[in-house]
C-alpha cells in the first residue's frame, strides 16, 4: 500500500461525491446539454483541477508521499493535464463519430459518456500502476513507450476518424450474436424486460464501443504522462480530472470540433517530443518547464493556426 494512501482515498472520495453529484443531481433526468450549461461545467472542472494544482504546490511531498519540490509536482500535474485535456479534444471526434454512427439522440448522450468514464477510471487505474511497475522493473520498456508515442503521433497524422469504424468493433459483433438486441432505443435503458427475458439495447452497444475505444485512448495517453512524471499518484490524478471534464467538453465543442483541423499536427507534435524525451531521458534532462513551454506554444499555435485558416465547409 502507498505510503500516501489518506489522499489517495480522499481523492478516490471526492471523485465519487462529484460522480453521484453529475448523475444523481444534476442530470438525474435526461435532457439536452445546451452550450452554456456545458461551458459552466467545463470551467468548473478546470477551477477545480486548478485547485488541485495549488494544493501540489503547498502540501505535495505530503499528498504524494515523494522527496520531490512542491513546485515541481504542480507543474507535472499541470503538464500532464494539459496533455490528457489536448487529447481528450481529439477523442471527441471520435465520440461524435460514434454518436453520428449509431444515431443516439442527444439527450441520451450524456449518459453513455457517464458510465464510459466510470470504466475509464477503473481502466486508467489498472494501466497507471501496470505502467510504472514495468517501468521500474523494466528500464528498457521506457524505450518502447517512447516508440510508442511516435507511433501514436503518426497516427494522427493520418486522422482520427480513419482508425476507429464502430461497425467493425469486437465486442459490437459479440454482443449482436449472442444478446438479444432490441432494434430501437428505449429512452436512456441499457437493459429492457420483454417477455419475461433481457434484451440490451443499442444504448449498450454504443457504451460497449465508448468503453474499447478508451482503451486505445489509455494505450496512447498514459505513457505520454509517464515521460513526465512517474508518480502514480500525479498520473492518475492528472488523468483523471481531464476525464471528468471530458463530457461537459465534448458538449461545448461538439457543435464546433471540426473547426479545430489542425490540433491533430500539433497533438503529433507533442506525442513525439514526448516521445523523444522519455527515450532521451539517461542521457538529456529536459526541465519540466521547458516541457509544459512546447506543450503550451504548440497547443496555442495549432488553435490559431485553425481559427486563421478555417477549413472548408467548417463554420467558425
Amino acid at each position: 500500500m502507498p505510503t500516501n494512501w489518506i489522499f489517495w482515498l480522499a481523492f478516490l472520495l471526492f471523485v465519487l461525491v462529484m460522480l453521484v453529484l453529475d448523475l444523481g443531481v444534476f442530470n438525474r433526468k435526461a435532457h439536452d446539454v445546451k452550450f452554456r450549461e456545458a461551458l459552466t461545467w467545463t470551467a468548473v472542472w478546470i477551477a477545480l483541477a486548478a485547485v488541485f494544482a495549488v494544493l501540489l504546490y503547498f502540501f505535495g511531498h505530503q499528498m504524494t508521499g515523494s522527496g520531490r519540490p512542491n513546485h515541481t509536482l504542480a507543474l507535472e500535474f499541470v503538464t500532464g493535464y494539459l496533455i490528457e485535456e489536448a487529447l481528450s479534444v481529439d477523442n471527441l471526434f471520435v465520440f461524435l463519430l460514434i454518436f453520428r454512427f449509431f444515431q443516439v439522440p442527444s439527450q441520451f448522450q450524456h449518459k453513455v459518456l457517464f458510465w464510459g468514464i466510470i470504466g475509464a477510471l477503473v481502466m486508467r487505474l489498472f494501466f497507471i500502476f501496470a505502467g510504472v511497475a514495468l517501468i521500474n522493473r523494466f528500464h528498457w520498456i521506457i524505450y518502447l513507450f517512447g516508440a510508442l508515442l511516435f507511433y501514436a503521433g503518426f497516427k494522427l497524422l493520418q486522422g482520427t476518424e480513419s482508425a476507429v469504424n464502430p461497425a467493425d468493433n469486437v465486442l459490437v459483433k459479440v454482443a449482436r450474436k449472442f444478446l438479444r438486441v432490441t432494434d430501437d432505443f428505449h429512452g436512456s435503458d441499457f437493459f429492457v424486460e420483454r417477455h419475461n427475458r433481457t434484451w440490451v439495447t443499442p444504448l449498450f452497444l454504443v457504451l460497449l464501443v465508448v468503453e474499447t475505444t478508451d482503451v486505445a485512448f489509455a494505450i496512447d495517453s498514459i505513457p505520454a504522462v509517464l515521460a513526465i512524471t512517474r508518480d502514480p499518484f500525479i498520473v492518475f490524478t492528472s488523468n483523471v480530472f481531464a476525464i471528468l471534464g471530458l463530457r461537459s467538453l465534448y458538449f461545448a465543442l461538439a457543435g464546433m470540433i471540426e473547426i479545430f483541423h489542425f490540433l491533430n499536427y500539433g497533438l503529433a507534435i507533442i506525442l513525439a517530443f514526448i516521445g523523444a524525451k522519455m527515450i532521451a531521458s539517461e542521457f538529456i534532462n529536459i526541465p519540466i518547464v521547458v516541457a509544459l513551454g512546447v506543450v503550451l506554444g504548440v497547443l496555442a499555435i495549432s488553435i490559431l493556426a485553425s481559427l486563421m485558416f478555417p477549413k472548408k465547409g467548417a463554420a467558425v
